[in-house]
């Protein structure tokens, strides 16, 4: 096979999301641990079931990224190896598939993209990976686009619950403490270089994805041209309320919603949802 997309689990992707037979596709899950329970982020984890155990257990409860021995086993399974990984900032996941590739006998011809994002972020760079390959693109050339692509994309969240981004130091304790009023509600977003940054404070649910609508319309004018994806933690009824509210305003190309995976899951919680474009 000539090429491979690897991407970590934060994706919220299902396997079987890259249904071809000339570009191979894997993805190498995280872990939650909820007590002595460990959760592998595979397609057969229950978020649900796992939010559970983790509100129930008295000895807390964190995530862990992937060893490098993950990513290695799969390196030699192509000719070239993209390989596709949450923000660096906030998990070890990118560093851990650097070390795997500098471990690798053909570490020229693998290569790791820090999305500086997570969740959407990252099918969508899986889909301008797909396109460039079937344009013909080179190896080089499909690594340079799509660092531009990277550098382009948005991210924004909106979460109910900050609890576990701030336990596991991915979130100020001032943010959290905004979120728990039950009145303020932070829209907050990716920051360039890959940090949570939280960009306004709006009173209820309503006024954050009127706010949120705003702000989209703020970063870009190409959206025709851009997809938009919606990730949500057993919130579909809102986030079909946000899709309707952005294509009013911004004319995406196309707009797909699914539930998050494990990973997105434990840190967004319940009600928890993610834009991306």
């Amino acid at each position: 096979m000539k090429f491979q997309i690897l991407v970590d689990s934060s994706c919220d992707l299902t396997g079987d999301y890259l249904k071809r037979t000339d570009i191979g596709f894997k993805i190498i899950p995280l872990s939650i641990y909820a007590g002595e329970r460990e959760f592998v982020d595979n397609d057969k984890l229950n978020p649900a079931e796992m939010l559970t155990a983790m509100h129930e257990s008295k000895d807390g409860s964190r995530s862990a990224c992937p060893a490098p021995d993950a990513w290695l086993a799969h390196f030699q399974n192509a000719d070239y190896t993209f390989a596709v990984t949450m923000t660096s900032k906030l998990s070890g996941t990118y560093n851990s598939a650097c070390v795997a590739r500098d471990m690798a006998e053909n570490k020229e011809n693998i290569y790791v993209f820090n999305t500086k994002a997570t969740s959407g972020t990252m099918q969508l760079v899986v889909d301008k990976i797909v396109e460039l390959i079937d344009s013909g693109a080179i190896f080089s050339d499909i690594i340079s686009a799509v660092e531009d692509f990277i550098a382009t994309r948005n991210l924004f969240f909106i979460l109910h619950k900050f609890d576990n981004l701030v336990a596991n130091g991915r979130m100020s304790k001032f943010a959290g403490f905004m979120a728990k009023t039950l009145i303020i509600r932070p829209v907050c977003t990716a920051s360039p270089e890959g940090t949570i940054d939280m960009v306004s404070k709006s009173i209820g649910s309503l006024g954050a994805y009127k706010k949120l609508v705003e702000l989209a319309a703020e970063r870009c004018n190409d959206f025709k041209d851009r997809k938009c994806v919606i990730t949500h933690c057993d919130n579909l009824e809102d986030a079909q309320k946000i899709k309707e509210m952005l294509l009013a305003v911004c004319p995406f190309k196309e707009v797909d919603i699914h539930e998050m995976r494990g990973l997105c899951s434990y840190y967004a919680l319940e009600k928890g949802l993610i834009i991306c474009f």
